[in-house]
Parts: structure tokens; C-alpha cells; sequence
């Protein structure tokens, strides 16, 4: 029995970097889909803590908030860098990557069509904040922290990641940040994971924009 568990709806959304950090770390998990008129009859949904998606199981230990999940895992598996002064900079980096995931999630939910334009304009200065980072860290040689890949790693691949797909060029005036994707996505696990049908086929969002 794999001792994680994720409950989710079928697409890549919140849980794709928990994911993506499972297969890197060699760990298996089980994947409960929720599909969405499962989740519109509301029982579920009513005991779900917030009332919220993802659900996140470690044996007895059940937890909601992506952010959360993401930094359990990381104390639990290493991953949160080498001593406080790593881990407070991961906490940073980390709250940088939500910052713009939640403007990604606002433009592909609520103003795709009229908002999609500015997004893509706005894009370069809220990537600049992390191509400063690695530019300071071994000249962006490494990890966006320290010399040992972190959660926030993984968080911000998968943010990277998404709007490569929705603005294809919106890394090429950050060398850093392109040669930082490339290096992890040609991580071995991680690289055989994200060609898998189970990255490839799932759906980034849950309406069809990307």
C-alpha cells in the first residue's frame, strides 16, 4: 500500500508539483480522482476541511492546502533546505511562487479572454524575483536555494512550466531561469515521469485554457 495518498480532480492543477516531487523522491502514492459531478452532489465536499481540494493522506495524518502538503513533504523528506537560514528562503520562494500561481488561476478561471494579453505583458517582472534568486546562488548553477533541490524546487518547475505553455517565449530573456528548467526537467525520475500518459494526458486546468 503506498503510504500517500491524493485526492484530486482529474488534472495537473494543485497537485501537479506534489506530484512531480513524489517521482523525483522515488515515492509512490495512490491517486483518488474526483470527478466533478461527484464533487457538485456535495458530501464530499462538505467534509473536506475547507471545503476545498486537494485531500492529502500520510497514513493516519490527513491534510488540505497545497502549500501545506508541499512543505510537510519537504520536512519529511528533506527537502527544506540545509539549516533555518535555507529554510526560511524556501519559505520565501515558495510564497513567490503562489503569489503568481494565483494570478495564473484568476486569468484561466475568470478572464482568460480579456486578461490574457496583460498577463503575458505583466509576465516578466513577476519572473524576474527568480532569476535574481539563482543569479546569487552559485550563478544560477543550482537550486533556486542552497546546492540541494528543495519543495519550492518543484512548486516553482511547475509554475515555470504551465505558463511556458501559455506564453511559450516568456523565459527567453531569463537564460537562468531556461537553463533551470531544462536541468530539472532532465533529472532522471523526473524526467521519465513528465513524458509518463499519467502527466501527459492529464489536463493542466480544468476548463480547457492554457
Amino acid at each position: 500500500m503506498p503510504p500517500y495518498t491524493i485526492v484530486y480532480f482529474p488534472v495537473q492543477g494543485r497537485c501537479e508539483a506534489m506530484r512531480m516531487l513524489l517521482a523525483d523522491q522515488d515515492q509512490s502514492w495512490k491517486e483518488e480522482v474526483v470527478a466533478m459531478q461527484t464533487w457538485l452532489q456535495g458530501p464530499l465536499k462538505a467534509s473536506c476541511l475547507y471545503g476545498q481540494l486537494p485531500k492529502f493522506q500520510d497514513g493516519d495524518l490527513t491534510l488540505y492546502q497545497s502549500n501545506a502538503i508541499l512543505r510537510h513533504l519537504g520536512r519529511t523528506l528533506g527537502l527544506y533546505g540545509k539549516d533555518q537560514r535555507e529554510a526560511a528562503l524556501v519559505d520565501m520562494v515558495n510564497d513567490g511562487v503562489e503569489d503568481l500561481r494565483c494570478k495564473y488561476i484568476s486569468l484561466i478561471y475568470t478572464n482568460y479572454e480579456a486578461g490574457k494579453e496583460d498577463y503575458v505583458k505583466a509576465l516578466p517582472q513577476h519572473l524576474k524575483p527568480f532569476e535574481t534568486l539563482l543569479s546569487q546562488n552559485k550563478g544560477g548553477q543550482a537550486f533556486i536555494v542552497g546546492d540541494q533541490i528543495s519543495f519550492a524546487d518543484y512548486n516553482l518547475l511547475d509554475l515555470l512550466r504551465i505558463n511556458q505553455v501559455l506564453a511559450p517565449s516568456c523565459l527567453d530573456s531569463f537564460p537562468l531561469l531556461s537553463a533551470y528548467v531544462a536541468r530539472l526537467n532532465s533529472r532522471p525520475k523526473l524526467k521519465a515521469f513528465l513524458a509518463s500518459p499519467e502527466h501527459v494526458n492529464r489536463p493542466i486546468n480544468g476548463n480547457g485554457k492554457q
